[in-house]
């Protein structure tokens, strides 16, 4: 594994021969809106999606416990889908981590909203998915929970074997794409086109594995390990290397105006990138702020603050 917590465990002679899963998924269903439906529905919405998120096994490499992805996911149920027995209208917040080395901090890897993750939920019948053949019940609404879920899963795993080695996740995000490319169709299954909008799941991997946003892919490493890695040993240059990096993030946002990719790094760093700068001398931020003000501008006002 290119992972550097695979090196640290291996030389502290604590490794388990013992295959494990690689997400740690906390899960939860908001359903406040959703009447006249048995409670017992919800409690054991939230307890497949967790069995399916966590006990799948998403890659070939063993992961050990202390080596799993920590990630969240929130499913909010904003209405009955209509003329779907079982459907619901729902959006989707994906929250995933990746501990610094040698600290206690953790920096964040997806911070995203997806609106358009209606599903049929059946308490009855498991969850499948098949790699070879997104979905597997032939019934698309309900595939298309079990896809979705698949789909953010090998995100979160390539964005993180991204963070440790250059191109380490492209495996992953091709996974996530043959998912978009063999989705499932039907009434309420959005998301996975195109046409269906400029901020979904269809862009998301068109994008992270376009030519033209390689540059995102060497930032996203050299932030991490260059970055966040030598922090506690050589912080001086580890906020240099991840300061450097703003102005190639700034290009590809001219370059590619309102690309999600651009702006799905902001929702996840945009909060870390804000305490870097206001721990900085007032002085030394104005370049960065600029650029940063150009590249994020949903967060412009945050950054402008920091010029005061």
């Amino acid at each position: 594994m290119g992972r550097f917590f695979l090196v640290l465990l291996l030389v502290c002679s604590v490794w388990s021969p013992l295959a494990a899963q690689e997400l740690n998924c906390k899960v939860s269903v908001r359903h406040d809106r959703i009447l006249n439906v048995d409670q017992q529905v919800f409690t054991d919405m939230e307890r497949a999606i967790t069995t399916f998120i966590n006990t799948r096994k998403w890659t070939t490499d063993d992961y050990s416990p202390q080596e799993k992805i920590e990630c969240t996911i929130m499913f909010n149920l904003t209405a009955k889908l209509d003329g779907v027995q079982d459907g619901y209208e729902a959006t989707m917040n994906i929250q995933a981590t990746r501990p610094v080395y040698n600290t206690g901090f953790n920096t964040s890897l997806v911070n995203f909203v997806d609106k358009e993750a209606n599903f049929k939920f059946n308490q009855f019948s498991p969850l499948i998915f098949d790699d070879n053949r997104v979905g597997g019940s032939g019934d698309a609404i309900t595939d298309n929970l079990a896809a979705t879920l698949a789909f953010y899963a090998y995100l979160i795993i390539g964005l993180d074997y991204d963070s440790y080695s250059m191109n380490g996740g492209n495996a992953y995000f091709k996974k996530a794409q043959n998912i978009v490319n063999n989705a499932p169709e039907g009434k309420g299954v959005r998301g996975w086109k195109a046409v269906d909008g400029t901020k979904n799941r269809y862009w998301l991997a068109d994008q992270i594995l376009n030519p033209r946003f390689a540059d995102f892919h060497k930032y996203w490493y050299s932030m991490h390990r260059m970055g966040y890695d030598m922090y506690y040993d050589k912080p001086i240059e580890a906020k240099k290397n991840i300061l450097s990096g703003i102005a190639t993030l700034q290009k590809l946002n001219r370059d590619n105006p309102n690309a999600i990719l651009v702006q799905f790094f902001f929702n996840a760093k945009s909060t870390e990138l804000l305490n870097l700068l206001a721990d900085m001398p007032v002085g030394d931020r104005q370049q960065y702020i600029t650029l940063l003000s150009q590249a994020d501008v949903t967060n412009a006002q945050k950054y402008q603050a920091l010029s005061k």
